[in-house]
């Protein structure tokens, strides 16, 4: 049996089921912890490894980091299937210290890591459903327009010629479309 048919069959059996509440927002969801325990019996099972690794990466010119975790699944040294999700930190996380805000980064981009390799669905998930925190829209809207000729879009244009991305931007600033043909042409 090949990782991929292995692969499928750990998706097609996987339950990870959404064990955690959250009493402010009242709804359920799952952890990474929640994820990993469920698989762990199917990798045995199939004689797979699954490791997780994280990457702290910083674009200094549009000053955001962001944690980068990859989910690599091993069969006998000789065939893997990575897969990866990003998650930004948030520096200045009211109630976090810094150490935590990392962590914190680094659980969300696991947990979705292993949501892309496993086909976990997590559009019911509690970030797709969680509408308590009423600020969420005033940060979207409190994100700068970036406009042609600034500065900014000048230090944007230089980071997507280093290989910075159009998606990597946008959580930075809001772009509309006209700006954005300027900045990929």
């Amino acid at each position: 049996m090949t990782i991929y048919e292995k692969l499928v069959d750990i998706q097609g059996r996987l339950k990870a089921p959404k064990n955690q509440r959250n009493n402010f927002g009242r709804y359920n969801y799952r952890s990474c912890e929640d994820i990993l325990e469920a698989v762990k019996p199917l990798l045995t099972k199939h004689k797979l490894c699954l490791t997780i690794t994280d990457e702290v990466i910083e674009m200094a010119s549009l000053n955001i980091a962001y944690v980068k975790a990859n989910a690599i699944l091993l069969s006998d040294g000789k065939e893997v299937i990575e897969t990866f999700a990003l998650a930004g930190i948030d520096l200045n996380r009211k109630g976090m210290d810094i150490s935590q805000s990392f962590g914190s980064s680094s659980s969300y981009a696991r947990k979705y890591a292993l949501n892309g390799l496993f086909l976990i669905d997590d559009t019911k998930d509690a970030d797709a459903t969680n509408t308590h925190d009423k600020s969420m829209p005033k940060t979207i809207n409190a994100m700068p327009e970036l406009k042609k000729g600034t500065e900014a879009f000048n230090k944007v244009k230089e980071a997507l010629s280093k290989g910075f991305t159009m998606e990597e931007v946008k959580t930075k600033y809001k772009v509309n479309t006209t700006v954005e043909k300027l900045l990929t042409q």
